[in-house]
């Protein structure tokens, strides 16, 4: 199996906002702000290939789905669909693709799913030889959104996942689409039912997996947000994701299971250490992965 990072669509957005309460002092130490305040992100996704006998991406960035108007609100910078042309320098069209995970249905996540705008033209979904993995939480909460964070979904999508045919709702810490293959571990503080993704490594060490690679979505944008207390203000329930980050931390770190991040601009993926004040942080860091073997 070899794996890939994909970069999709780049954005800008509000330091504030994606630092939560932390000062503009601390973390402008970690991401420089433009004039307007935002900072630079990516919106990467991470291919495997063969997983479980499959072609499986996880998650799909923003994609290229906003008409202008909120493409420039919500700061995409490129207006073609940037995760398109990185599936085929890869070597891989959206159409080989066995499996989307997708840890949730923000459209920074799931946008890329659907076909670029065009004037007059109703969304449409991309992948069509793909199982939609999804957790069964989160996509009642995408049908059903909160006034908080309904402007973070995509309204048509729900329906074009379902019409599809080929939706899989995950409960449990797999899934039949990806068997034992990948484990699934479970959060509510960004958003209900998020799943995090880890392909599991190929040791086995008292009965556990060591050595996998987990994507950390939105409970771990990027380097950054691995210090525990450091979250978003479009987290639903920052004190839980905290407790929550704090748990996946200590796992991950025990059974050497590696970081894959999906915003941070200058790095792919990263190993979960603890400093020299006994709080996480990372090292051996890579800002892009070109057919790397998991174990590698």
């Amino acid at each position: 199996m070899k794996l890939w990072s994909l970069l999709g669509n780049s954005q800008k957005l509000d330091g504030g906002a994606m630092f939560g309460n932390a000062p503009k002092a601390l973390w402008t130490r970690w991401m420089a702000a433009d004039a307007d305040n935002r900072i630079d992100l990516a919106c990467r996704a991470l291919l495997a290939s063969p997983l479980n006998g499959k072609t499986v991406l996880f998650e799909t960035g923003i994609g290229a789905f906003f008409p202008p108007p909120l493409r420039e609100r919500y700061g995409v910078v490129e207006e073609r669909h940037v995760l398109l042309d990185s599936l085929a320098q890869a070597g891989f069209g959206h159409e080989d693709v066995d499996v989307v995970v997708l840890s949730h249905l923000h459209f920074d996540h799931a946008g890329g799913l659907l076909a670029p705008w065009a004037e007059g033209r109703a969304p449409e979904l991309l992948f069509p030889n793909a199982t939609f993995v999804v957790g069964r939480d989160h996509f009642e909460r995408a049908r059903h959104p909160h006034p908080r964070d309904r402007a973070s979904f995509i309204p048509e999508l729900p329906a074009l996942l379902e019409a599809s045919g080929r939706l899989e709702l995950v409960d449990g810490d797999h899934c039949a689409a990806l068997g034992e293959a990948v484990r699934f571990h479970h959060s509510d503080g960004h958003t209900p039912g998020l799943l995090l993704a880890e392909i599991v490594g190929p040791e086995i060490v008292d009965g556990q997996a060591h050595g996998g690679v987990v994507f950390c979505a939105d409970l771990i944008p990027g380097r950054p947000w691995v210090h525990v207390p450091i979250t978003m203000g479009y987290d639903r329930c920052p004190e839980r994701l905290i407790d929550e980050k704090q748990a996946f931390l200590e796992d991950k770190l025990a059974r050497g299971v590696r970081l894959f991040f999906t915003h941070d601009p200058g790095c792919a993926l990263a190993q979960v250490v603890r400093d020299a004040k006994g709080r996480f942080a990372t090292a051996h860091e890579y800002p892009e992965l070109h057919a790397r073997p998991l174990a590698a």
